[in-house]
């Protein structure tokens, strides 16, 4: 169904987390859906239906691809949102062509802000090996900073996850957190969500070193880990819809 009033506001683009894909934003899309038009797309190089035909060999290759689908898709600018991985993808395209981003948002994004605690590179391995399927839930519990117990439900994304760390080999280069200057040179507002516990971002030496971007809003969700996305559900579409409306209007 045509939504007219949809062309006025600014769109969304949303950047899963690695192994994730499009289908972890269940919970949001179609709250955003019904405010704005908004694209999310399998990233590439990773599980999903988004097929990478030319190697990566740095992660700021992210910025071309993203950069290529939003200028073909005729998106001007937009609101880009991305979790873990996707945030540091989204950083990447950011400060690579900041005309096309109206806002950015950052939520648990790794290897952005500051390094992960040292055991989730372990944990990481061990989620990618020919493990028994318990291991591989230990694994990816960790990394999600929830119990195994959640992980080895029977529930449509975590069984998509659970495989995409099995079966998918995929190498992609590890990004590096931004140095100072260049999150003092983000001219866009950026919003950036940090977990209350387990975080893989960097916790609160994450949420220090966000406020350095200069119009940056810096949020620690109460009862939250890295899954942040999946544990909010409506109410970070409601904070992030009234933030991006304050950014349209110059509020």
């Amino acid at each position: 169904m045509d939504l007219p009033e949809h062309r006025e506001r600014t769109p969304v683009v949303l950047l899963p987390g690695m192994m994730s894909g499009t289908p972890q934003w269940a919970e949001q899309v179609a709250d955003i859906a019904a405010r704005r038009d908004v694209y999310t797309f399998d990233a590439l190089g990773d599980t999903g239906l988004s097929p990478q035909t030319v190697p990566m060999t740095r992660y700021e290759d992210q910025a071309v691809w993203v950069e290529e689908t939003l200028g073909g898709l005729g998106l001007a600018r937009a609101h880009v949102v991305g979790h873990s991985f996707g945030g540091a993808t989204g950083m990447i395209h950011a400060q690579r062509h900041p005309e096309r981003v109206a806002t950015l948002t950052l939520l648990e994004p790794a290897f952005t802000l500051d390094y992960p605690p040292p055991s989730i590179f372990f944990w990481a391995t061990v989620a990618t090996l020919p493990v028994p399927g318990s291991w591989r839930d230990r694994a990816l519990a960790e990394i999600g900073g929830v119990e195994p117990e959640e992980v080895a439900a029977d529930e449509p994304v975590g069984r998509m996850i659970a495989l995409g760390s099995e079966h998918f080999s995929g190498a992609l280069p590890t990004p590096s957190p931004r140095d100072d200057a260049t999150l003092r040179a983000l001219p866009m507002p950026v919003y950036v969500g940090i977990a209350e516990r387990s975080s893989l971002a960097g916790g609160q030496e994450a949420a220090q070193r966000a406020r350095l971007i200069p119009r940056a809003r810096v949020e620690t969700w109460p009862d939250t880990t890295h899954s942040l996305p999946f544990q909010t559900g409506p109410a970070l579409v409601e904070r992030l819809d009234a933030w991006w409306s304050e950014s349209e209007t110059g509020r």
